[in-house]
């Protein structure tokens, strides 16, 4: 099986979700539950090699840490009718955590963690399949904003990407599924919430714009990278500054460990740049420009 995924393309993805009309914040909803959270494999031996990995990763790089992250269950969209209701989308969460992640999902066993099913919560029901974010950030002279990751991360070094991350449970309280059921409600809104703050803070900190320059992001879709079934929900996000005053920002903020460079390219360019792109930022462009031809329609 470990051979076997080297044969998985690693730009190669799927599109989860698209709403090329953009979402915003009050049309994304999120069904918080332990019920998305993963299942253990029936396969002990196999269910075992996640604290070996995360023990072997842990000796040789001692400031790794456990941190949470929301799982990604699946989502319900309803398209709506055009006229009266607008789309919505809700978001099925579960929790996760780092550790299971690097033990699962970045496994070099990880195709033995899937099981056959067409069906994307099945497929992935034994894998951590924390959920990420990407944001495709546009400036005011109709530049996009890609980054160039530094050679000392471990995933994907020298690759071109859009800023993003994970949004954190941490950063609204939440450590674990043990609160009073009768809150799950504004649990659910805040968690919402956090999916649209979180990528505002990744792009302040990866790029070093100034948060007020953003737009309200606007959700686009989820893509999952096809190697080792890694989901992204997408944002875009117009900036007020032009390329220009981007760069000069990020030559001040950036620390030079996740990225190296900025680039700001108008869209032919960044279509040529997806070929060095992991799966799941390709899948990020593909649903920006399902976005763009939305708009020449509409």
């Amino acid at each position: 099986m470990e051979k076997g995924s080297t044969t998985v393309n690693p730009s190669s993805f799927t599109v989860l979700v698209s709403t090329p009309s953009g979402l915003s914040p009050s049309q994304i909803s999120v069904d918080f539950s332990d019920a998305y959270d993963r299942i253990p494999h029936s396969d002990v031996s196999l269910e075992n090699t996640i604290s070996e990995i995360w023990e072997q990763r842990t000796l040789k790089n001692n400031s790794l840490f456990n941190g949470k992250k929301f799982r990604y269950g699946g989502c319900l969209l309803d398209a709506g009718d055009g006229s009266n209701s607008e789309p919505r989308l809700c978001l099925h969460l579960g929790l996760t955590d780092y550790r299971t992640f690097v033990g699962t999902n970045l496994s070099p066993s990880w195709e033995r963690f899937l099981v056959p099913s067409e069906d994307d919560s099945v497929l992935c029901q034994h894998t951590s399949s924390p959920l990420g974010n990407g944001a495709v950030v546009e400036t005011i002279d109709n530049k996009i904003l890609v980054l160039q990751r530094s050679n000392n991360v471990g995933e994907f070094p020298g690759h071109f990407v859009f800023p993003g991350g994970h949004p954190e449970p941490q950063e609204i309280g939440i450590t674990s599924h043990q609160y009073v059921k009768e809150l799950a409600e504004s649990i659910n809104i805040k968690v919402s919430q956090e999916m649209f703050d979180s990528i505002v803070r990744e792009v302040v900190e990866e790029i070093g714009v100034p948060a007020s320059s953003l737009s309200i992001p606007t959700f686009i879709g989820i893509s999952r990278r096809n190697l080792n079934v890694r989901p992204a929900a997408f944002f875009f996000i117009k900036c007020s500054l032009d390329s220009k005053e981007v760069q000069q920002f990020y030559s001040s903020a950036q620390d030079g460990y996740e990225s190296t460079q900025l680039y700001a390219v108008p869209m032919v360019e960044l279509e040529n740049m997806t070929s060095r792109m992991p799966g799941c930022h390709r899948g990020g462009f593909a649903l920006y420009k399902l976005m763009v031809d939305n708009r020449k329609i509409t």
